[in-house]
Order: C-alpha cells, then structure tokens, then sequence
C-alpha cells in the first residue's frame, strides 16, 4: 500500500519531471547540440494537430451526413474522432510517437473506409 507521503520520482507528470532546472554546463551543452524539438514541444505539436484534424472530421462528417444519412457514415468519422481524442490524451502523456503512428494509420483507415465502404 502506498503511502501519501511516499511519493517517488516516477510519480512525477511528465511536465513536471521537465520543468526542473539543470546544471548550468550541461544545460549549455544540450543548447549547443540540440537539433530539433523538445519533448514538450513536440507533445504541444502534437496536441494542436490532432485538435485540427478532429475539428476537420467534424466538419466532414457534418457535410456527409447533409448528403447521405447513414449509421456507417457516423460509424467511421465518429472512429476518427474518437481517435483524435485518444491521440490527444496520448500525447498529454508523453505518448507522441505512439500517438503520430495512431493519428496517421487511424486517419488513413478512415479515408479508405470512407471510399471503399460508403456508398
């Protein structure tokens, strides 16, 4: 049984765990050599792309269900949201990749559901 006051390092947040300063050397060091994104930068990329792409399958499924009502149509593009939100919450998590391979996979089936299974 845990205790409140037993609290480690591992039950941290990911923001958390990334907020704490480091040594001053070692942070002009990883300045220098660092090419690309940080981790929190890319979880916010990721957060802001899924949250436009779930805005964007809303908008289709609004215009596809104006010219056909059908239960498949809302079947996959309420898939797709669903997994925008599932996205999301990965990323919050420090999930990027695993959330980027989703996000694309996902959509993409979603995209080849739509043209092969609607009519």
């Amino acid at each position: 049984m845990d205790e409140p006051g037993n609290e480690g390092p591992l039950d941290e947040a990911p923001d958390e765990a990334l907020d704490e300063p480091l040594d001053e050397p070692f942070d002009e060091e990883l300045s220098e050599n660092r090419v690309g994104l940080t981790p929190r930068q890319a979880r916010r990329i990721r957060i802001v792309l899924a949250s436009v792409l779930m805005a964007a399958m809303a908008v289709v499924l609004v215009v596809r269900l104006a010219s056909r009502t059908s239960v498949l149509v809302v079947g996959v593009y309420g898939a797709a949201l669903v997994l925008c939100g599932v996205v999301i919450e990965l990323s919050r998590h420090g999930r990027t990749r695993l959330g980027t391979w989703m996000l694309g996979i996902g959509l993409a089936a979603a995209l080849a559901a739509d043209w092969l299974l609607l009519p």
